[in-house]
């Protein structure tokens, strides 16, 4: 097999039209290619008016060496990722968590016939969905299903990004599995897939049922609360809680898939003398434009469905940046704990909602918090941020709220203008300077003044920003070794809340390495 890269065509193209090119490459005739595959199509937007999609492409062809002297044209080799089958004379593999990285390491386990046992403190995915809908539309809370807990993690309300720039085999076999469970199958190509929360609900099912089919186990609404260690510093057993019953679970072998959120887990295992560390992280608000606005900035008026953006800047030695743009989707509350207001974007596989929304982060360093002494201290950060804002909103899970140009002015908005903020259960105008210390407002304020000179939207006045965002990452790492264990041996630290990963392909690529760690571990017993 042969890979061409740099095939481009207009944004109209036919499919015809991509064989004749490659074709015209090759200097050959289009009957003499066998076999097409897209591996990567991006679109380049850098010449407004003259937009092309850019096509890396593998083929099979009659000869394929008279060919790799051609520009742009080189040899190739699919690898396909193999589970290898595993004896296990020894007790199941447990895995905290089913996020991203803990529903991927659970099913390379069960692939080697390993049957692991997923502990799972939140509801299936189903059930998690009518408990979210539930707290948007009443404000009623439950502080183990929601947007942070349940079946498939925090990103399966999200976006659904699978942009990475991790080049590992272990993408194709994720992707590939999203799309076995049913994501639509040109996320393996794109250059910046999305599945969406609609079909991502969908596909956490689907992954999950696929598990136990192969003879894992999912304890929903179970929480780890305690475990034990033998005399040689290795874990012996965990015990969990489910409808108010005890059950303790032997164990080898732990992967610690647990989110970022995951507050009172990260408690635990700092009373049990695991080795932590405070890691930088970032808060910020949410920021909604008008998608349409979004559009003509990036697309002109060429139709090309809804725009995305990525911006950054530096103010002085700190980062301010966008994060999780959401393009035609929505604010959502993703509280996990009560009497706090916590935001996050959404979008549906169509994003056809009326407006744009990004996180707007500002970095902050162990040194901001206390984390130098404390490796906890940012979880405290989030957790006074978190009641700031719900205090601030009203107290009712209501989101503080301002346009741009008020929260420019310090002075509360007294209405806002032409977008409307899409938050539910609802947004509370008021004076955003009040929620943060003054270097995060200092650099956010510069940061939108500086954005807007470089993407002309981005500072519109009435722009809408909403608070608090201060999830997007793990305040806290989980420090592991070369074999991908904790101090204490069998715990396998793992993802975005062990402070591994920051999205949903690096999550679920380390749980596919965490997982390889422990049948590493189990073959060698």
């Amino acid at each position: 097999m042969i890979r061409i890269k740099n095939i481009k065509l207009d944004i109209n193209y036919e499919e015809e039209q991509l064989i004749e090119s490659i074709a015209m490459k090759l200097r050959t005739k289009s009957k003499n290619i066998r076999k097409i595959e897209i591996v990567k199509k991006a679109l380049d937007t850098r010449k407004k008016g003259q937009f092309k999609y850019v096509f890396t492409i593998d083929i099979k062809i009659d000869q394929e060496h008279k060919y790799l002297k051609i520009k742009d044209v080189e040899e190739t080799q699919v690898v396909k990722y193999k589970v290898e089958k595993v004896r296990n004379s020894g007790l199941r593999p447990v895995i905290i968590g089913s996020g991203p990285a803990g529903l991927m390491s659970g099913l390379i386990l069960a692939e080697a016939g390993l049957q692991p046992i997923i502990i799972e403190m939140g509801k299936d995915v189903d059930s998690r969905k009518k408990d979210i809908e539930e707290f948007w539309k009443t404000g009623k809370l439950n502080k183990e299903s929601n947007v942070q807990f349940g079946a498939g993690g925090a990103g399966t309300f999200s976006d659904g990004k699978l942009t990475t720039g991790i080049k590992d085999m272990r993408r194709n076999k994720l992707l590939n599995e999203l799309i076995y469970a049913g994501a639509p199958e040109d996320i393996i190509y794109l250059s910046k897939p999305h599945v969406g929360t609609d079909i991502l609900i969908d596909v956490v099912r689907n992954i999950c049922e696929k598990i136990v089919n192969l003879g894992g186990e999912i304890k929903f609404e179970t929480k780890m609360i305690d475990f034990s260690t033998s005399e040689d510093n290795e874990i012996e057993s965990i015990t969990v809680l489910n409808s108010d019953s005890k059950e303790v679970i032997n164990c080898t072998d732990v992967i610690l898939a647990v989110g970022h959120s995951s507050r009172d887990t990260f408690e635990l295992l700092s009373e049990k003398k695991v080795d932590l560390q405070a890691k930088p992280f970032s808060v910020g608000l949410r920021i909604e434009h008008l998608q349409s606005d979004v559009n003509t900035c990036q697309y002109g008026d060429v139709e090309l469905g809804s725009a995305e953006y990525k911006v950054s800047t530096k103010i002085g030695d700190r980062g301010v940046y966008s994060f999780c743009m959401c393009p035609g989707g929505l604010v959502v509350a993703s509280s996990s704990e009560e009497n706090t207001v916590v935001t996050n974007g959404m979008s549906y596989y169509m994003r056809d909602a009326e407006n744009a929304n990004s996180a707007l982060m500002v970095g902050v360093l162990p040194g901001d918090f206390g984390g130098d002494t404390n490796p906890l201290a940012g979880i405290e950060l989030q957790r006074q941020l978190e009641a700031k804002a719900f205090e601030m909103g009203g107290s009712n899970y209501n989101a503080p709220g301002q346009m741009v140009k008020d929260y420019l002015g310090n002075k509360t908005s007294e209405k806002f203008g032409k977008v409307t903020p899409s938050y539910t259960p609802g947004v509370t105008s008021t004076n955003l300077n009040d929620l943060f210390p003054s270097y995060i407002n200092e650099s956010l304020k510069v940061a939108l003044v500086d954005l807007g000179k470089k993407v002309k939207f981005f500072a519109d006045g009435e722009a809408v920003l909403t608070g608090v965002e201060s999830r997007s990452s793990s305040p806290v790492r989980v420090i592991r070794n070369d074999m991908m264990q904790s101090n204490i041996r069998g715990i396998y630290p793992c993802g975005e809340g062990a402070g591994y990963a920051g999205g949903i392909v690096s999550a679920g690529i380390d749980g596919i390495k965490c997982a390889e760690q422990v049948i590493i571990s189990i073959k060698e017993r």
